[in-house]
């Protein structure tokens, strides 16, 4: 997001914890060309610090990766990789990966910015002491993100949350280890497998779950004229 003029110069910069309208943390954060990441969640204003590799960069890596695959055998999912989502006047966060559906519950806008909650949401968080798990879980949930996935990595655990009426309640692996998502068929993952950094494993999972009559009924649905 760039923009060069000389109002854009003026502006104060991005602080965490800053208390900004939706609009002003956009004109803001346009206008701060160093700034890679920044988010607002509740009015307040969040910058990422730099990120580490064993507890972000590889994590995030992996989860692209098993998000990516899935896309690309599924016409008419598509994938986002920290892209900018427009959830609400007080909320426009910047997750870490998102899958939603074309036609589904968000749009792209006309300035290009996802408006409207993605059906799948990912994020990695250092701890349980993140606002992933806390202020942004509530707002995710309360903008009908429909699954919630979030990966503490200092705690090596994987959490996938559904969305069943007004509540997020956790999908629990089925007895080979594996969850399987309810808004994607097909969207499947060992996640103790997963935690152990065994990459090839959760493909082969998924694969399985790309390979089953419901993934391609997914498939023809979404393939039908709106």
């Amino acid at each position: 997001m760039v923009i060069h003029n000389e109002e854009s110069v003026k502006l104060p910069p991005l602080e965490n914890g800053d208390r900004l309208t939706r609009d002003e943390f956009e004109k803001r954060y346009h206008a701060m060309l160093n700034v890679k990441k920044a988010e607002l969640i509740e009015g307040v204003v969040y910058v990422a610090s730099p990120l580490r590799f064993e507890s972000h960069a590889e994590p995030h890596s992996f989860v692209i990766t098993w998000l990516g695959v899935y896309c690309a055998a599924t016409s008419g999912v598509r994938l986002g990789d920290n892209a900018t989502v427009r959830l609400d006047l007080d909320n426009e966060p910047q997750p870490d990966a998102l899958l939603r559906i074309d036609f589904g519950q968000s749009r792209i806008s006309d300035d290009d910015y996802i408006e409207g909650a993605p059906e799948l949401v990912v994020e990695i968080a250092a701890s349980s002491a993140a606002y992933d798990l806390h202020n942004k879980l509530k707002v995710y949930r309360r903008n009908g993100v429909q699954e919630y996935l979030i990966w503490t990595t200092y705690e090596n655990q994987f959490t996938w949350f559904r969305l069943r009426g007004q509540e997020y309640l956790c999908l629990e692996p089925d007895a080979d280890g594996v969850i399987k998502s309810e808004v994607f068929p097909g969207l499947w993952l060992a996640t103790n497998v997963l935690l152990e950094g065994n990459l090839a494993k959760v493909l082969a999972v998924l694969q399985e779950g790309l390979n089953t009559s419901e993934h391609t009924d997914f498939i023809h649905r979404l393939s039908q004229p709106r």
